[in-house]
């Protein structure tokens, strides 16, 4: 019997690494459709060739690419769009999520309800993208990091992990101070 029970934990935890790994597929190719849309397919243009890159590393296959850059490129295809929401999450952390898209109303809806869930509400427009600075590869940087308690850290890294899990959300910046707490 222990045999099966040995197979049964082998089955369950390759079926949640295939779960993660096709989460962050998703999110490589709505990218790279989103930059193949911007170069009208031109894979040379820097920001194509650096999703390509990135996809790459995470061992995206050849096929789920050209399938992203052809879908990019398509003018049938629904256009992606990069929408950046705004919040204040765990101790008054600034927050910054950006997100792929090609359905601003789902996503938004979606990212409001993670939030509402776990008590903070979306911001407006310019709430919080004041507290950071912007570099030129996209990187949000906080101008002044601030310290957590213990437990907003561990709520933050919660919601952090939820909104993660949305298929559309690329990246989160957070003003928490990364040696108290790592958020990107």
């Amino acid at each position: 019997m222990s045999g099966h029970n040995k197979w049964s934990k082998i089955k369950h935890k390759k079926a949640a690494s295939d779960a993660a790994k096709g989460r962050l597929f998703t999110k490589h190719a709505a990218v790279i459709a989103m930059e193949s849309r911007k170069a009208s397919g031109n894979v040379a243009s820097a920001g194509l060739a650096a999703a390509i890159e990135r996809a790459k590393a995470d061992s995206m296959p050849k096929e789920n690419i050209e399938r992203a850059i052809a879908k990019g490129r398509g003018t049938d295809g629904a256009a992606m769009t990069e929408v950046l929401f705004e919040t204040f999450g765990p101790g008054g952390v600034a927050m910054l999520i950006t997100a792929v898209t090609d359905n601003n109303n789902r996503t938004s809806q979606e990212v409001k309800h993670i939030l509402s869930k776990a008590g903070y509400p979306l911001g407006a427009p310019g709430s919080a993208v004041w507290a950071f600075v912007k570099s030129g590869t996209g990187t949000y940087t906080p101008t002044m990091p601030m310290g957590l308690s213990d437990e907003d850290g561990e709520a933050l890294g919660n919601l952090i992990e939820v909104l993660e899990e949305q298929a559309d959300v690329q990246e989160i910046f957070t003003t928490a101070d990364s040696s108290d707490h790592e958020t990107n």
